[in-house]
């Protein structure tokens, strides 16, 4: 145990980052699991991380503009040509939303194979590094997902599909890079599994928001005890919470029913 770890400098960066992408991901996460459509995440977010692996390559500073544009690129013609896609075969969506992460995640593995820090590379975009986040990267973030979420409860995304495929494309992009694939793919569908049984969409964004905020900061905070990579722990965490919270959910309507008759 590393009581030393409980670093605010470090566990109050971590914790806004995870927050940010809590505040974000729950409402989608939600659409995703309605839509049916649940490896979109992980697909979109490895083809954003590929856009970020081939900027490294062609020399860009990291962090930098040339990175940035390369990655929202990807993972934008990836959104729209998922789109074309559910339009044209919607009967083979999954499978095609499959290959296509399966294609991103083998292009990254080429691209890095002469790289003699690939594997670190690989580990970082999979893993995050969630723990080394400042402040100063989460400006930029905090003005995308403020105008996403604008976008998304006023223009009515959900009949939209198109723009809905481009906001995720947005906003995973922005969170690969804060967080990384797992924490992606995590936040944005175990949130959504604990309140897949409230009807009311009030209800179930309260609840999707409950789990993934007890989930990221009792993961920081564990991880930071224990010396233990913070990503794997939060994801832990995230599926402690959700169980949790979805047996407070079965219970309450249970109870309800019962006082209804």
């Amino acid at each position: 145990m590393n009581l030393d770890g409980l670093d605010p400098v470090i566990i109050a960066p971590a914790l806004a980052a995870g927050t940010l992408v809590v505040a974000t991901h729950v409402p989608l996460g939600q659409q995703v699991l309605r839509r049916g459509i649940i490896f979109i995440d992980l697909a979109i977010a490895q083809i954003a991380g590929l856009g970020v692996l081939l900027g490294s390559v062609l020399g860009f500073e990291e962090s930098g503009w040339g990175i940035q544009v390369t990655a929202f690129s990807a993972a934008l013609v990836g959104a729209l040509l998922l789109y074309l896609c559910e339009r044209r075969w919607p009967e083979v969506l999954e499978a095609v939303i499959g290959s296509a992460f399966v294609l991103a995640a083998s292009a990254g593995i080429l691209l890095l194979a002469n790289n003699p820090h690939g594997g670190e590379h690989l580990k970082d975009l999979l893993v995050g590094q969630i723990l080394w986040v400042g402040f100063e990267q989460l400006l930029p973030v905090l003005v995308l997902y403020v105008l996403v979420l604008a976008a998304w409860f006023g223009l009515g995304v959900e009949r939209r599909p198109v723009l809905f495929y481009l906001l995720f494309a947005v906003t995973v992009t922005a969170s690969v890079q804060l967080v990384g694939v797992y924490l992606v793919f995590a936040t944005l569908i175990i949130p959504a599994l604990a309140a897949r049984r409230l009807t009311m969409r009030y209800q179930a964004l309260l609840s999707g928001y409950l789990t993934g905020i007890v989930g990221y900061s009792g993961g920081l905070l564990l991880a930071a005890v224990l010396d233990l990579p913070a990503g794997a722990v939060i994801v832990w965490m995230l599926s402690a919470a959700s169980l949790l919270v979805a047996l407070g959910v079965k219970r309450t309507g249970a109870a309800t029913v019962a006082s209804a008759r």
